[in-house]
């Protein structure tokens, strides 16, 4: 009563407002620090006091770490040349609701086991088809090993790492037939450890998509139903960037 009356003739309707409802929150991003794993040849996580209580009367640090450090997200930049950069994702597509499968049964014995099409279509037999717009979180129990970094990459005699990661096929019946927004996982990433062609970034990144690598605490995660907030630095032109990632659980 008493205030202004819109007018809705030229046919425009408002945005329906979006509500989160939620019991807890989660956070699924590991702590920065300079004994973390890190991929071979990324510059290392350091800490340097720039400025000091007693001596400049605040505190401050300057800090040294790579664009893909800890958990971080990836943009089309660091796979396409022609890619855009991680300042270039609307706010809005940083808000999305979560699907979560669960692999850590499969994981566990078979560093290399890439999630496969079946895998997928068993999981929607279970809890539905996975809705358009939906993050996919592969839950791999991988981030267990995360203050173990060499158990974590999973380095071989070689130097090849060995860690689960999303198959091709699920990756493009993903993308392509359910029209998911983007791909994360609790490992180093998307990418089986094996694959030294970034298989899946491509292929995500080519759209362009989210991806989200290192997450942790999937475990405490619904299958469906949370929703996931993804706060990147803003990095002009960055190829990624570490992110806070947090988790709405109704």
């Amino acid at each position: 009563a008493g205030g202004r009356l819109q007018d809705y003739s030229n046919g425009e309707l408002p945005e329906p407002i979006k509500t989160i409802s939620y019991r807890r929150v989660v956070s699924l991003s590991h702590e920065i620090n300079p004994k973390m794993p890190r991929w071979p040849g990324d510059p290392a996580v350091k800490f340097d006091e720039w400025a000091d209580l007693d001596r400049e009367g605040y505190r401050l640090r300057r800090i040294t770490l790579g664009e893909h450090s800890g958990t971080h997200m990836n943009a089309p930049g660091s796979f396409h040349r022609s890619g855009a950069g991680v300042d270039s994702y609307p706010a809005e597509s940083l808000v999305l609701p979560a699907v979560v499968m669960d692999l850590p049964g499969r994981a566990a014995p078979d560093a290399d086991y890439t999630l496969a099409r079946e895998d997928v279509l068993e999981w929607e037999r279970q809890f539905g088809v996975v809705a358009p717009g939906s993050l996919l979180l592969l839950q791999t129990n991988w981030s267990r090993l995360w203050d173990t970094p060499d158990a974590y990459l999973g380095l071989d005699e070689s130097g090849i790492p060995h860690y689960p990661g999303f198959g091709p096929e699920a990756a493009d019946f993903l993308l392509r037939q359910r029209a998911i927004s983007g791909l994360g996982i609790d490992t180093p990433g998307v990418d089986p450890g094996v694959d030294a062609e970034f298989t899946i970034n491509r292929m995500a990144l080519e759209q362009p998509r989210i991806v989200l690598e290192n997450l942790t605490n999937l475990n405490r995660l619904p299958p469906t139903g949370a929703t996931v907030v993804i706060g990147p630095l803003r990095l002009q032109g960055g190829s990624g960037s570490p992110v806070s990632v947090l988790a709405f659980v109704p």
